[in-house]
């Protein structure tokens, strides 16, 4: 008697049912025109397509992982996962390899940068920590969440790394936020946070307070300092309406656009495809992060509303600090355009936190009425 085994699609197809059909589909997208781009932005730079390839392939995986982990798997290793991530910031500060005058590397057998592991650590502590105070929310409650935001976006900005400090302050904030913060205390806040900027501006390194003068003025170190945020936005303006077309960039091929495989890549697709690629993109960020915000309405527990609206409003956070920053219209701090980008670790960063969202979506309960 033979066994007659089923084709290979059925059998894979069981295993691809954890994916979210339309998130899945909204990030494939993104990623095939950050190739498409990264092709005409790397050609200078062999391999670095077939290395992104190999990155997508990764965080594919990382995707699929973590839309197999359960919620409650999640909120049960929310606090080691931010314990860990806590003890390896501060074993940076002491132990951390330097480069280029940042401390933000860790040599464990393999170099690791504990940093990026805040950006997911951060939103599953608060909303664990939410969570166990359902229902006894008071301004107590608050206060101690902040000092909990504070610890990690501390010991990141002193590494230096204002670019990860702000989308780990801003993942956490999310969660604060949606936690039910009042208006009246982000008043405050910001208010308070107006007042204290000569502070801040005290305690800034050189080359912080650089960035921010040549976002008010590039052009009075437009070979130094304001030359690359000159440039990426003659490469924007030049693009027009229909844009240079693929691989026509002369800002681009010309070399003039720098870090035009990361944070700039932004960059080379506006020259290269215009307002209408623009739209077009920004169109799949707007359907990414309207996704997102559909799974966080429809998920069961206070819980996985705070982590999925924190993972939501974090591609959000990358994709405008990113256009505004190569625009002109925020300091360069170094955040890629996301699932865009060349890069290994943000890409994974930001699969894990799909991963996550289609985990909300999978395991959500259904209430019949």
């Amino acid at each position: 008697m033979s066994l007659h085994r089923p084709p290979l699609w059925q059998r894979i197809k069981p295993h691809l049912a954890v994916f979210d059909g339309a998130l899945s589909l909204i990030i494939f997208l993104i990623m095939s025109v950050g190739i498409v781009t990264l092709y005409s932005a790397g050609m200078n730079f062999p391999g670095r397509v077939e290395d992104q390839l190999r990155n997508i392939l990764v965080a594919f995986i990382v995707m699929w992982i973590a839309a197999n982990i359960s919620p409650q798997t999640l909120l049960r290793f929310a606090v080691p996962i931010y314990t860990v991530g806590v003890a390896l910031l501060i074993a940076v500060a002491v132990f951390g390899i330097v480069k280029k005058g940042s401390r933000r590397w860790l040599n464990i057998g393999m170099v690791v940068q504990p940093s990026e592991v805040m950006k997911i650590a951060m939103p599953l502590m608060l909303a664990w920590y939410f969570q166990k105070r359902e229902g006894m929310i008071r301004w107590p409650v608050f206060l101690i969440a902040g000092l909990l935001l504070a610890v990690p976006v501390g010991l990141i900005i002193r590494q230096p790394d204002l670019g990860t400090g702000v989308l780990v302050l801003a993942a956490g904030f999310y969660v604060i936020f949606f936690a039910g913060l009042s208006w009246k205390v982000l008043t405050g806040l910001a208010i308070a946070g107006a007042a204290s900027l000569p502070v801040i501006w005290s305690v800034l390194h050189d080359y912080q307070r650089q960035r921010v003068m040549m976002l008010i003025d590039p052009t009075s170190d437009p070979l130094g300092k304001g030359f690359h945020i000159i440039q990426s936005t003659i490469a924007i303006g030049s693009g027009g309406v229909t844009g240079k077309g693929w691989l026509m960039g002369t800002q681009t091929h010309l070399e003039f656009i720098p870090e035009r495989t990361t944070d700039f890549i932004f960059s080379v697709f506006s020259e290269e495809f215009g307002l209408i690629g623009n739209t077009i993109l920004v169109v799949l960020y707007l359907l990414l992060i309207g996704r997102g915000l559909m799974i966080t309405a429809n998920a069961p527990t206070l819980f996985t509303r705070l982590l999925g609206g924190s993972i939501t409003m974090i591609f959000f956070t990358y994709a405008f600090v990113n256009m505004g920053m190569v625009s002109g219209i925020l300091p360069v701090v170094g955040v890629p355009l996301p699932f865009m980008s060349y890069g290994g670790t943000a890409l994974v960063t930001l699969g894990l936190g799909a991963g996550i969202l289609m985990s909300i979506q999978r395991h959500r309960k259904l209430v019949q009425t």
